[in-house]
């Protein structure tokens, strides 16, 4: 019978074999990767880095989302106290314009509307998060200043009228913020404009028709102000649909992620008992060569 030569070397690189995919399986099992270094699978990987390149992405939005949001959110809500205020200016200038009250009561009156118009401009400096939400992008000093020494008080806006825009992943633009000169007016216009002329004309006593033109331009303004509420409430609306929207394409992008480098439990677990069962085999057949001489094998 003629003997191989190489039959010890191939049982040895066999065991060699059996040795390192015994390693490998046991590895996947315990980590539940399947690819755990480039040379495992180079195209998973290089596919694998793709994936998280567009999940670091989304996750940036929805966070950049969340925050946006939020400062919107207290925007909002600021702007719907403005609006109360305001119906309350309309309501106490209509009811002080009939024509039948006393020096005293209409003092009480533009006093009344001086504390309205301080509430007005309290609101239009709120900040969030130590940035003032109605400055444009000069969100570190307060937008609005006011100055008593003139008649009508002057409302001086200090910030600018710069939006600023939140991109999704796919590419849209959202408005995140409401410059206040857009909101309450600047140089005499607007809710601070028109009230602080309806303080003035009641202060000095101003007719009847005069103080119904303050009262339609307050009216007017409160329009303006309802109208930019509007889209604010609308880059909240898409703001809020856009970061659920990618949320859920984040956790489906991480899924395929997982299923390009993760190991099927049950498949490694079956691979792992025929390596183990293999394994166990080359070792009997050496043990068997160890006690038993090459010529005794052949017989």
């Amino acid at each position: 019978m003629r003997v191989d030569p190489n039959y010890i070397t191939n049982l040895t690189a066999s065991l060699d074999q059996s040795t390192n995919a015994e390693e490998t399986l046991t590895s996947e099992l315990s980590s539940g990767l399947r690819v755990a270094s480039l040379q495992d699978d180079p195209v998973a990987v290089a596919q694998s880095l793709l994936l998280g390149s567009a999940i670091a992405k989304d996750d940036t939005f929805v966070q950049t989302a969340s925050n946006d949001s939020s400062r919107l959110q207290v925007a909002d809500s600021t702007l719907g106290e403005v609006v109360t205020q305001i119906i309350s200016a309309l309501s106490t200038a209509v009811g002080g314009n009939n024509g039948t009250l006393n020096a005293s009561d209409i003092a009480s009156v533009a006093q009344k509307l001086s504390g309205i118009r301080d509430q007005v401009l309290s609101l239009a400096n709120m900040s969030y998060q130590g940035q003032y939400l109605f400055g444009g992008s000069q969100g570190s000093a307060p937008p609005f200043t006011l100055d008593t020494s003139t008649d009508p008080a002057t409302a001086t806006y200090n910030g600018d009228a710069k939006l600023q825009y939140v991109e999704t992943p796919s590419g849209q633009k959202i408005q995140a913020n409401l410059p206040g000169s857009s909101v309450f007016g600047a140089a005499g216009s607007g809710v601070l404009g028109a009230l602080n002329q309806l303080i003035s004309d009641f202060s000095g006593g101003a007719a009847t028709a005069a103080i119904t033109a303050d009262t339609s331009a307050l009216t007017t303004a409160l329009g303006q102000l309802s109208a930019q509420r509007s889209t604010l409430d609308s880059s909240l609306s898409r703001l809020q649909s856009n970061s659920t929207y990618v949320q859920t394409d984040e956790s489906q992008l991480k899924v395929a992620q997982s299923g390009l480098v993760s190991a099927d439990p049950a498949a490694v677990a079956t691979h792992l008992s025929q390596a183990e069962t293999q394994h166990q085999a080359l070792l009997s057949v050496i043990n068997a060569l160890g006690s038993a001489n090459l010529f005794s094998l052949m017989k």
